[in-house]
């Protein structure tokens, strides 16, 4: 038949049924080939994947088809029968087949137990063409075939994309019962393959056989003994196993495919690694980081869906450390085919067509790949780190492990030294020595284990499995080596072949081990004679050498291989399959033993023996030779992977490192004092005194100043220390490495390998040391009489503790010494000769970036390097982005299994010192893959893993370490994995306590983990009513653990769900025990890893709900939490930064919130002005201001809604939303408010004055009249304007005069002398007033420091007994307070009295002095009532003259608005310029429309001027909003400007006492002086443009006004009186426009010409506008000082109760125990002083609260509360948030030493004794001061 125009015929001739010889020619001259068979049977795999549906799909084309075929004999027949398979062939249907002259009766479908009846029943014969019906049948009856197959649903694609070229194969095979060569010819039929033309025959035996569409040779040859699987099946080259051919006695022990003497080709390896996805790997290779990510949880563990996956699969299930990773079957999942192949039935005719078919059959091999075959694939696809890990986790999961591995391609024998670096073995050796039995470990890198090594070869094909014997030998119960009978095994193996595998046994020092020390054990795969070089090597360096073969006779290969062998001095044993003789022992210790009709148990206790007796014979180094991985490296012809230069570049970087602690031999344990000197000592040093901060005692300023002189002197030290020639040379290749990451890799790998190396035995014998002085102790526990002795087992374990410490030694010791390096000089800001410290923070980001864990607490010193932390974090952030991360931490009892959890779940490696435990605590990024991210909000994990609770190390210690502990990372989780080891609930108490007692901290301020409690080390997994009770004993003890910790905590909880959303049933998981038996040799539990597989589920599944946090607020959190805790009490000391900074945010927008609020109201509020002085409204409905202003507050509120809810903070914004949306509300109702009760007083004052304005057109009537007649008289003057000047000036008196004769005028006012007699009234004298006013005393007696002075002296006892405390110097800090308490709310109420007057109104009175008078009396008579002491009139005068003087220019300037409004005089002397306007327009005999028009222009002018001054105030007060720093941002922000000022004017002490006594007062002047200094100076140009451009714009407004009313007159053919009307009405919202009497006008016919005379003269008033000082804002009704001070100092004002420092909350109410600032001061600021002295004090109270002192509640002199539980106390102390930051702020430091002198004078006190200021105080410069108010930030 022909297949893409190729015509192939296949004939088999009887010559080659005895010998090799050329095929016969086809119908076409086309020889035949035996690789389209070899494909063929690839197409069939072990799981039925691989179906030949190209059967039905293959090209068209004529093909010619023809095979012969042996029928199949009895067993034992030992005839030649012929055999001739029809070759699978990819074509269409029904085209162009030509029939072959027989055909066999049934086919035996590879896989399935049914036959397919053949179409044909015709015997085979020679060539003969079929008619076109047989063909089509043959064809037909092919494609059932394939439908049949039992998972039918692949083909081989390769079959069809070979490249062109003629290609001709040849091969022969034994028969499997048949010595004899029967013939088998097949026929190529690569489907996709261009023509085959001209295909010459062989005529010999092939040497090698070319695969279609390959470029390179496959070494073929046949064998197969009898009673061996024959391997050498009908394969195809199309199959991605195609296997090695076979020479004779060169089939494998376990019945697998083999190569031959000559190499296999690089073809069979890319066909496997395309077949397994990994044709890309083999030249860019694989990398932990490929796996090391969070990827989507498995669904499937036991199987994939396809090949693809497998490669994949196999990697991370062995990274979790399941040891089934290496039998992953694969399984399509098609319940259709399934179902179709399973109900298939074919009829068979007679038994003689079943026993063909099933002869037939069982050579049919599934082509699947094999499950070492994906081991090595991935092997050779992986780059050195990957390859290290792999080997590292296979001998985790006790695997034999390559030893020698020939190249893929070269077929140069390679040694992967490197992959066992980081292996170590430990095992129990046991020595008989005077009888009792000493058992002693060791635990060594494998690499230096020196051992016996046992070497087993195999010799021919044999029956007996030798990978299943070394088992046996080994471990019984595991299959270290792979054989034949595992799961997954296949006939067919390609990258096996030659490779050499190594495992050790390590004895348990039991009775049952099976040897007493530990041996090497190695295993060759192939035949030994056809890899001689790798069989020689291991020959050599064993001590015993094992070989398998069929009998000492069974070839002559063989047997001279063995003979030489037994010329050796090298112990040998040869096992004999085909011999049952028992073991025999010959000379020079050789043994023989047969196999046969032994059971392997017999067989590997014998050999076990012999190994013994063997081994114990061999007595001294010469006799009994070790075996050393390393010393491998030095054979000749073999490639060391280390040799590569990257790996030699860092293996030489490492050497250096350690070349250096290995200088004069020094000991381990002195290693770290030398080289890393900085966390050693000095650094325990500076973590106590640094915790010594927070427990401060007795004058705690002057000691906290102390001690941070001697952390200063410990930092220095270290700076001087950190020189070392180790950390030069660590950090330099660090530095040089930085662009080289795969050197950086290897330098890093080197140096941790070494210096385990070097600290591996003095750990272990300290270690033995420990656990047996730790075993006394817990024994002397029980004996009560062995108190002395305990207490001295007990120091001497303290000793071996500290030992312990020092001998640890790994490479997170020498990134700790880069972090106290950093610290050192990051404090002391030195610059070093030697170290470039300032780029230590980089390397380690980038090594933590690339996967390296990195301390976060160091585990020895009990401490976090909070600024090492955060810059090494800063420079994460800067090379990855602020990126979201999930933090999962985990918390456990030591040994608990925590680390290998993780390392278990994904994959890690924790930095722990070599056969230590975690110490402190280490935090590792793993990325989340691609595919990942779509489910979850985060970019990567943050992995925290921890030391164990309980560390036997700490000792007495541990409670508060363990509590310490535990809340750092439970703080820092979003998830917190407690790992309980076992099910012993008393066990799990202690941790429970603590864990519980961390998350209600948590909820006390507010931050919300979640945590999964972890059971490891159950027995029963599945028994779930034992877990659903296990549940139930775990909530019960939780709920019982919450209730005392709440009660402990001062926290309302009654159960574990009141502290944290907490499921039992969901988030409490059970483990299986992590070994499969006893260690050493026992495997990892596969239970262990699929319970891991699990947990891992479900914390994505509570990841999946979690946005997780940014790396700069995971930063921030460490910083808070690590405060917090050096604190006893954590709650109270907690300040949650993170929600600070959101919080302040949140602030700066609720100012820009309001503003727009209060912007949007001063137009209403203008608008309306307007309207009502042009008598347009005479009542404000409350209900109309809500709705002008409905717009604006509906999209403050939108805007406040996408905040709330787009913010990328909005889970923490959250709780402060409904508490924002209500103060904006109320902000919006107050601002209404406060406009409608303006607005009122407005129409109020406006109806006071309604006589005036009823007066006012009479008056102006009669003055127009006037100035008519005047310039009647004076028009031939008109030119001369001084005389027109001087005429009408000389009259206008007269005028205003007569015009007001019958009118009483307002008076001005005397308040002075008003006060005065006020004063005389009440009975002071009029000197004591006099000397008052003199002295301006009285100014500022809210602001005196000390009121001794105004204490009533002699004349009665109650004074005299005062006299002594006098002489003491002061009033009590407290009597002071309530005296200036008195003072302040005395002025603030009577101000507040005279103000609700409405003098503005109604006028002033001396009756409101009076009253204000009669207020203070009241008050300070009530005041002194409840004291025991009095004051004298100094203090009242004084008091009634600063009430007077509060109030005195409010009441001027409101009696002058009175008097403007409602004096006839004063009104017609401001219209003294309009009317001269018109008197010269008279004089000048203009119309009436030009007088008009000049008329109207005056009056605009005034009130033009106001409107833009208004306008251009609310500008430039937005301005000055949104762009000066200290106002745009939030109430701290202001804070801190207005202390910056201060400090600049630093010699103006007063200013700095108003700011500490009335800090509002001082702001409000801040802010003044800041707008004059804006408009005035620095913007002044930005202010005059703004002037214009609001003057243009009521030009513009007046224009459209104008046009407006003419328009509308001229339409309407209306007068004058209409024009005016119209005119006014369009301006009743810009600008006052006093009526004007139309009478005078009504000649005027021409408005347009009106019109244009009005522009015309307007336009002049706005241009000379442009030139007006900007003093004249200083005059208008709104100015943007007061309109900045109404924004911004409507907030909190409360003070500290110990500093005074004032509340820097923007919102006024805002929460009531929400005070906070962060500028506390010294409390002697403000007066504080130690009682019964005049001693100062300087103590911060943000120090005060974190240490051991106490203070006296008001009022209460007996009780006393500590500093620390200030919040116990009653009001005001609980309603501030103080946090003890201790003084950081030099600011105030600076003022105490800048202004020594002004305090001591104005309060009588002294900085002396126990009140001395800190020399360190006095080095701080203005500079330091001004920026550290920066640092508060």
């Amino acid at each position: 038949m022909t297949i893409n125009n190729i015509n192939l015929t296949t004939t088999a001739p009887p010559s080659l049924q005895e010998n090799w010889g050329g095929p016969t020619q086809g119908a076409h001259g086309q020889s035949v080939s035996f690789a389209e068979n070899q494909g063929q049977r690839a197409l069939i795999s072990t799981r039925g994947q691989s179906a030949c549906h190209e059967l039905r799909t293959g090209p068209p084309g004529p093909r010619s088809l023809k095979t012969t075929q042996h029928q199949a004999k009895a067993p034992l027949n030992r005839s030649k029968p012929s055999r001739t398979t029809t070759p699978r062939i990819c074509q269409q249907p029904h085209q162009n087949i030509q029939p072959c002259t027989s055909e066999p009766k049934s086919t035996r479908i590879p896989g399935r137990s049914s036959s397919v009846k053949r179409a044909a029943q015709e015997k085979w014969g020679g060539p003969k063409r079929r008619t076109q019906s047989q063909s089509m049948r043959v064809a037909e009856n092919q494609r059932q075939r394939a439908l049949i197959s039992a998972r039918g649903q692949l083909a081989y694609h390769e079959l069809r994309t070979g490249p062109p070229g003629p290609r001709s194969l040849k091969t022969t095979q034994h028969h499997p019962l048949n010595k004899s060569k029967p013939s088998r010819t097949t026929t190529p039929n690569r489907a996709g393959q261009r023509p085959h033309q001209n295909i010459r025959p062989y005529t010999s035996e092939p040497k090698s056989t070319r695969i279609p569409g390959r470029g390179r040779s496959v070494q073929r040859a046949v064998s197969g003994p009898v009673g061996e699987r024959n391997d050498d099946k009908e394969r195809k080259p199309g199959d991605k196993f195609y296997e090695s051919a076979k020479t004779d006695d060169n089939e494998t022990t376990d019945g697998y495919t083999s190569g031959n003497k000559k190499k296999p080709s690089q073809t069979e390896t890319e066909i496997l690694l395309d077949r397994l996805q990994l044709q890309d790997k083999f030249q860019q290779k694989l990398s932990p980081a490929d796996f090391l990510q969070i990827r989507p949880p498995g669904k499937q563990m036991d199987h994939v869906t396809s090949e693809k996956d497998v490669a994949h699969t196999f990697l991370h299930r062995l990274i979790m450390l399941d040891y089934g990773a290496r039998y992953i079957s694969v399984r399509p999942d098609s319940p259709e085919v399934t179902t179709e192949s399973d109900n298939t039935e074919i009829d068979y005719s007679d038994l003689e067509d079943f026993l063909k078919t099933t002869a037939d059959t069982n050579e049919k091999e599934k082509a699947r790949v094999h499950p070492m075959d994906v081991q090595m694939a991935v092997f050779h696809c992986s780059d050195s780190f990957l390859k290290q890990m792999m080997i590292t986790k296979l001998s985790q999961c006790q695997y034999a492990l390559p030893l020698l591995v020939p190249d893929p391609v070269t077929k140069e024998i390679q040694f992967p030294l490197w992959t066992f670096r980081e292996i170590t073995k430990t095992w129990k050796v046991t020595q008989i020595k005077d009888d009792p039995k000493i058992v002693t470990t060791k635990s060594v890198p494998v690499y230096k284990a020196e051992t016996p090594l046992v070497s087993f070869f195999r010799l021919g094909s044999l029956s007996v499995s030798k990978s299943q014997l070394m088992n046996t030998l080994i471990n019984n119960r595991h299959d270290t080596f792979f054989h034949r009978n595992c799961p997954g095994s296949t006939k067919s193996r390609y990258v096996m072949d030659g490779v050499a595998e190594i495992t050790w046994y390590c004895p348990a020092g039991k009775p049952n081990d099976a040897f007493n020390d530990c041996i090497a054990f190695c295993n060759l795969h192939g035949d030994a004679l056809s890899h001689k070089k790798q069989c020689d090597i291991l020959t050599e360096k064993s001590s015993i050498n094992v070989f398998l073969l069929a009998s000492l006779q069974s070839n002559e290969g063989s047997q001279s291989f063995i003979s030489s062998l037994f010329q050796s001095d090298k112990p040998l044993i040869c096992l004999t399959v085909n011999d049952s003789r028992d073991a025999v022992k010959i000379k020079n210790g050789n043994y023989i033993m047969g196999l046969k009709d032994k059971n392997h148990s017999d067989v590997c206790e014998d050999l076990k023996r012999i190994i013994r007796e063997v081994l114990s014979s061999l007595d001294g180094p010469i006799l009994k030779p070790s075996f050393q991985l390393e010393t491998m490296a030095e054979l000749s012809g073999i490639k060391v992977d280390e040799t590569d230069p990257a790996c030699q570049r860092g293996k030489s970087a490492a050497m250096e490192i350690i070349n250096l602690l290995k200088k004069d031999n020094m000991d381990v344990s002195k290693i770290k004092d030398e080289f890393l000197p900085c966390q050693g000592k000095l650094w325990h040093q500076w973590s106590k005194i640094h915790r010594e901060l927070f427990h401060l005692r007795g004058n705690i300023e002057m000691e906290k100043s102390r001690k941070e002189q001697n952390l200063m002197k410990i930092r220095q030290k270290q700076c001087a220390a950190s020189c070392s020639e180790l950390m030069k040379l660590f950090t330099g290749s660090l530095s040089l490495m930085r662009q080289k990451q795969t050197d950086r890799e290897y330098f890093l790998k080197w140096t941790q390998i070494f210096v385990d190396v070097l600290s591996t035995d003095d750990l272990s014998s300290v270690l033995q040391s420990y656990d047996k002085k730790w075993s006394e102790v817990l024994a002397l526990k029980n004996k009560w009489d062995k108190a002395d002795l305990l207490l001295k087992t007990q120091t001497e374990l303290k000793d071996i503790s500290k030992k312990l410490q020092s001998v640890t030694f790994g490479l997170e010791h020498i990134f700790r010494e880069m972090g106290q390096i950093y610290e050192a000089h990051k404090t002391t800001q030195r610059e070093s000769r030697h170290t470039d410290w300032s780029e230590y923070p980089e390397l380690a980001a980038q090594l933590m970036i690339s996967g390296h864990p990195m301390e976060l607490m160091d585990g020895d010193a009990g401490h976090v390097p909070l600024t090492w932390i955060s810059s090494l974090l800063e420079e994460v952030i800067k090379k990855l982005g602020d990126q979201r991360v999930f933090v999962l931490s985990v918390l456990g009892l030591q040994s608990s299994g925590k680390s290998t959890m993780l390392n278990t779940m994904f994959g890690l490696q924790f930095a722990v010192s070599a056969g230590r435990c975690t110490k402190g605590a280490f935090m590792q990024l793993l990325k989340v893959s691609e595919e990942m991210k779509k489910d979850l909000k985060f970019d990567y994990v943050l992995v925290v893993d921890t030391e164990g609770l309980h560390a036997l190390e700490l000792e007495g210690n541990n409670l508060h370490h363990d509590n310490e502990l535990a809340t750092l990372v439970v703080g820092l989780g979003n998830l917190t994995l407690i790992n309980i080891f076992g099910e012993n609930l008393s066990e799990m108490q202690d941790i429970l306590q603590i864990v519980v007692q961390a998350f209600v901290r948590m909820k006390e301020v507010k931050l919300s983990p979640s945590c999964v409690f972890v059971h490891q080390n159950v027995t029963d997994v599945a028994a779930s009513e034992k877990n659903m009770e296990g549940k139930r004993r775990l909530q019960e003890k939780l709920d019982q653990m919450a209730k005392l910790a709440a009660e402990e905590e001062v926290f309302n909880a009654e159960r574990f769900s009141d502290v944290i959303d907490f499921d039992v049933q969901k988030d409490v998981k059970y483990c299986a025990q992590l070994w499969e038996g006893s260690p050493p040799m026992a495997p990892p539990n596969p239970g262990y890893s699929e319970s891991i597989q699990e947990v891992k589920n479900t914390i994505l599944s509570k990841a999946s709900k979690s946005a997780g946090i940014t790396l700069s607020q995971f930063k921030t959190n460490i910083q808070d939490l690590w405060t917090a805790l050096l604190n006893e009490s954590f709650v109270f000391s907690f300040k949650n930064t993170l929600e600070i900074a959101v919080y302040r945010k949140l602030e700066v927008q609720y100012g820009n919130w309001t503003w727009s609020l209060r912007s949007n109201m001063l137009t209403i509020e203008n608008q309306l002005h307007n309207r009502i002085e042009n008598g347009k409204v005479d009542e404000v409905d409350q209900s109309y201001l809500f709705r002008e202003t409905s717009k604006k507050y509906e999209e403050v509120r939108n805007e406040m809604t996408k905040y709330f809810e787009n913010d990328k903070d909005r889970e923490i914004l959250a709780q402060w939303r409904g508490q924002f949306e209500i103060k904006i509300k109320e902000f919006h109702d107050e601002q209404v408010n406060r406009v409608k009760r303006k607005l009122d007083r407005v129409i109020q004052q406006k109806k006071a004055c309604k006589k005036l304005d009823e007066n006012k057109s009479e008056f102006e009537n009669k003055l127009l009249q006037k100035s008519k007649e005047l310039a009647q008289k004076l028009k031939d003057k008109a030119k001369d304007e001084k005389e027109l000047q001087r005429q009408f000036s000389s009259v206008w008196s007269g005028w205003v005069t007569e015009l007001t004769a019958d009118i009483k005028p307002v008076e001005d006012i005397n308040l002075e002398q008003d006060q005065l007699m006020i004063l005389q009234e009440l009975g002071f004298e009029p000197n004591l007033t006099d000397e008052s006013k003199r002295s301006g005393r009285y100014k500022k007696i809210s602001e005196v420091g000390d009121y001794s002075g105004y204490m009533k002296t002699g004349g009665n006892l109650l004074v005299d007994s005062y006299n002594k405390y006098k002489a003491r110097g002061a009033f009590s800090h407290e009597e002071q307070e309530q005296i200036r308490s008195l003072i302040d709310q005395t002025e603030k109420e009577s101000r507040g009295g005279i103000k609700n007057k409405h003098v503005a109104a109604t006028g002033y009175t001396q009756t409101y002095l009076h009253e204000m008078a009669n207020h203070v009396t009241e008050k300070v008579q009530k005041f002194l009532s409840e004291r025991k002491y009095t004051l004298n009139k100094e203090f009242k005068v004084d008091l009634l003259l600063y009430v007077f003087y509060r109030a005195e220019s409010w009441i001027q300037e409101s009696h002058k608005k009175f008097k403007m409004s409602n004096d006839p005089i004063t009104y017609l002397e401001s219209k003294k310029t309009q009317f001269y306007t018109v008197f010269r327009s008279l004089c000048k005999e203009n119309s009436s429309a030009v007088v008009l028009g000049e008329l109207i222009c005056e009056r605009l002018k005034v009130s033009t001027l106001e409107a833009v001054c208004n306008k251009t105030a609310i500008d430039l007060a937005g301005r000055m909003r949104c762009n000066f720093p200290a106002f745009n941002g939030t109430r701290q922000d202001l804070e801190k400007h207005v202390l910056k000022s201060l400090a600049k004017k630093e010699e103006n002490f007063d200013d700095f006492i108003t700011y500490i006594i009335n800090p509002r007062r001082q702001t409000e002047a801040f802010i003044k002086a800041e707008v004059e200094k804006y408009i005035f100076r620095d913007q002044k140009d930005e202010a005059v443009e703004k002037l214009k451009k609001n003057a243009d714009d009521i030009k513009t407004t007046v224009s459209q006004a104008l046009f407006m009313a003419t328009q509308k007159v001229q339409n309407q053919r209306g007068d004058t009186d209409m024009w005016l009307k119209e005119f006014s009405n369009a301006l009743k919202d810009e600008l006052t426009f006093d009526k004007i009497c139309s009478e005078n006008f009504s000649d005027i016919k021409d408005f347009h010409f009106l019109k244009e005379e009005i522009e015309k003269g307007f336009t002049s008033i706005t241009e000379k506008m442009s030139s007006f000082s900007l003093d004249k804002m200083k005059e208008s009704r709104h100015k943007p000082e007061e309109i900045l001070i109404d924004q911004l100092c409507n907030c909190c004002w409360v003070k500290c109760p110990f500093c005074a420092a004032v509340c820097t909350n923007t919102m006024k109410d805002h929460s009531p125990d929400g005070h906070s600032t962060p500028f506390h001061r010294p409390d002697g600021i403000k007066g504080w002083h130690r009682t019964d002295t005049v001693e100062f004090s300087v103590n911060f109270c943000t120090t005060n609260v974190s240490s051991d002192r106490s203070f006296c509640l008001k009022g209460d002199s007996e009780k006393y509360i500590p500093y620390k539980q200030y919040k116990t106390a009653r009001p005001p102390y609980d309603t501030w948030r103080i946090t003890p930051d201790g003084s950081k702020l030099a600011y105030w430091k600076w003022f105490v030493c800048q202004f020594q002198t002004q305090l001591e004078e104005h309060y009588g006190l002294k900085f002396e004794g126990s009140g001395a200021i800190p020399d360190q105080w006095k080095k701080i410069t203005k500079n330091e001061a001004i920026k550290s108010l920066d640092e508060m930030f």
